[in-house]
């Protein structure tokens, strides 16, 4: 009898063969099909060399094989010579247009781990010569090499789009695996493979942190890839960056997303991914960073439940981070690696608008598991994160509850409000290998939650506008304490900022003059510096106006005017103080026509501002 042989033939439907098309819909459906550890590692060891007490590395992994050719990553890798126990580990990521960090390498394998930073900005084979090459190669070692794909910062269209092309990952159809965040994360996640594959380390305890770009790396790990234990992101991955923000003067958005908005809402936006992370998070930031929007990192952190997460904030700045905030970091990935003393918890606060005098008040009251040494109250009245100046508000403290009045000048604006709590470290912490300065870091800041009441609670809750607008800037009396440094030991580089010009507080009138009241016993030359419009494109142009003057020295206080006109841009002289958004007081001119020319050095002891004020 001859077998019966049953030819089964199955036509799907249309509907079927659309769905069979369709791209994922959400964060998991997207990463279903990758296997971290599927492929070989193929490791290259390019070099090795030990120094002080470690073992460095620089090697080569897989990363994958994307249209038929291999994609090969490149990194520093270390750890501690003669070890005796298994390690815990940490990833490195770089920011957009640096490179992977030996001093970061360094860094950690002094703290006792392994360590590996990720050189995922370059592209080709690279040499020591490119601008992208891993911190501490030789020339002609080679680089990263992402093969037939691109997800490097030559190919910047793709961070925000779906898109097919030649350097994608498809070309025939619009997928979030086009994205270039997808395959870097791929890359990362393969350099966590490699990580728990080294015979020095311990793969139950990995940890990932970022800075910028890396940042937001850092969080599309960390809610994709459970073996991560601890994750920093620093800088970056905030959700919500393909949303239309209301201000005041219009609008703004971080990402104009190419493709499918709803598709690349649910798989690859940070706020899809926040709810998948598994792991304790700390955000380190800015108050006023241009890329990890302070509103945004408070919003989708909040989604992260179940795991402990804190906030450190550095007041005033913009993508730099100061020495009590930085020192964040290896101290969270101590207290969940290797057993160290756990950081403070974040400080409950309260904001009040029911309050006898009918002004708003913020009440904090720090845990204090290490020594509370002081607490900082900040409020703001502007809509846009990166351009809000943020007012010190009075502190009044008992025993470890902190309370400060918010005076308004208007209800018509909303109000915003946080605090830094600094707790002293049990022991300082040194960050040279980090920052390059050698003083001790002996606090830490834990910042509170964010508060924001729009204008008509304020009114709903008759809170009483009793500000008075000032035409005294500053007295200085508290010091900088509105102003944030940079080169701030480098005198003939000093540069100091406020925002407090932005602020409807201390805007300067049409006609007015500012006056600067200084002393400076040795001439020479200074330069004022207001942006205009900074981050606030939707109200008009940016641009940056210098005024440069030289001073003669004196051992009287001195006072200086100045009016808008003196303060000239490419195009022509600042024509009214309405739209500034930042004054610097600089050593030097920091915008130099030529860039070449080298500064003059600066004469005498550092100035002392005594005085700033609108006549």
């Amino acid at each position: 009898m001859k077998p019966t042989i049953l030819l089964l033939t199955i036509t799907l439907s249309p509907l079927m063969a659309l769905r069979a098309a369709e791209p994922p819909q959400s964060v998991t459906e997207l990463w279903a099909d990758f296997d971290p550890r599927k492929d070989p590692i193929e490791v290259e060891v390019i070099r090795e060399w030990k120094e002080n007490g470690g073992v460095f590395r620089h090697v080569r992994y897989l990363i994958g094989t994307f249209k038929g050719k291999p994609a090969r990553m490149a990194a520093i890798y270390g750890f501690p010579e003669g070890a005796k126990e298994k390690l815990p580990a940490v990833i490195g990521i770089h920011g957009g247009g640096q490179r992977a960090l030996l001093s970061e390498v360094k860094f950690f394998v002094s703290r006792g781990y392994a360590a590996l930073s990720v050189n995922w900005g370059a592209s080709g084979t690279g040499t020591g010569k490119e601008l992208h090459t891993v911190q501490g190669a030789l020339p002609d070692e080679p680089n990263t090499d992402w093969g037939a794909v691109d997800p490097s910062q030559r190919n910047p269209e793709s961070y925000s789009s779906m898109l097919p092309g030649p350097k994608q990952f498809f070309e025939d159809r619009e997928h979030p695996k086009n994205n270039n965040w997808y395959l870097l994360t791929i890359g990362c996640r393969r350099g966590l493979t490699f990580l728990e594959q080294q015979p020095e380390v311990d793969p139950a305890r990995l940890g990932v942190h970022g800075f910028s770009m890396g940042g937001n790396l850092t969080m599309y790990v960390a809610g994709t890839d459970d073996r991560v234990k601890v994750a920093v992101p620093s800088v970056g991955g905030a959700g919500w960056r393909w949303q239309h923000h209301e201000f005041i003067g219009g609008t703004a958005q971080e990402d104009r997303v190419q493709g499918n908005l709803d598709v690349y809402k649910r798989t690859l936006s940070f706020e899809s991914y926040a709810p998948l992370i598994q792991c304790p998070v700390l955000q380190r930031s800015t108050t006023n960073d241009f890329h990890g929007w302070m509103d945004g990192v408070y919003r989708t952190n909040a989604l992260i439940s179940r795991q402990p997460t804190r906030y450190s904030f550095s007041p005033h700045t913009n993508h730099r981070l100061t020495p009590e905030v930085e020192v964040a970091m290896p101290l969270w990935l101590d207290q969940f690696l290797k057993g160290g003393p756990a950081l403070p918890e974040t400080p409950y606060s309260e904001l009040m608008l029911q309050t006898a005098d009918h002004l708003p008040m913020l009440s904090v009251k720090a845990k204090p598991t290490w020594p509370v040494a002081r607490c900082e109250i900040y409020y703001s009245v502007d809509p846009d994160p990166r351009a809000r100046f943020w007012r010190s508000a009075e502190v009044v403290r008992e025993g470890d509850v902190f309370t400060a009045k918010l005076p308004l000048h208007t209800r018509d604006l909303p109000l915003f409000a946080f605090a830094n709590v600094y707790h002293t470290l049990p022991k300082p912490e040194s960050l040279v290998l980090l920052r390059g300065d050698s003083t001790p870091v002996r606090e830490i800041c834990i910042s509170s939650l964010l508060h924001s009441i729009e204008p008509a609670k304020l009114r709903d809750a008759k809170v009483t506008a009793t500000a008075k607008v000032s035409t005294l800037i500053d007295d200085f009396s508290n010091g900088l304490r509105d102003w944030y440094r940079i080169n701030a030991g480098n005198l003939s580089l000093q540069e100091s900022w406020t925002r407090k010009v932005t602020d409807p507080m201390y805007h300067g009138a049409d006609g007015a003059k500012l006056e600067l009241t200084l002393k400076m016993p040795k001439t020479n030359r200074l330069t004022l510096v207001v942006k205009q419009n900074e981050w606030r494109s939707y109200r008009g142009p940016s641009k940056t106006f210098v005024c440069e003057r030289e001073i003669q020295g004196s051992d009287a206080v001195q006072t200086i005017t100045f009016e808008a006109r003196d303060f000239t841009a490419a195009d022509g002289p600042l024509k009214s103080w309405a739209q500034i958004d930042q004054l610097g007081i600089c050593a030097q001119n920091p915008v130099p026509a030529s860039p070449a020319k080298k500064p003059p050095l600066w004469n005498g002891p550092s100035m002392e501002f005594v005085r700033l004020e609108w006549k």
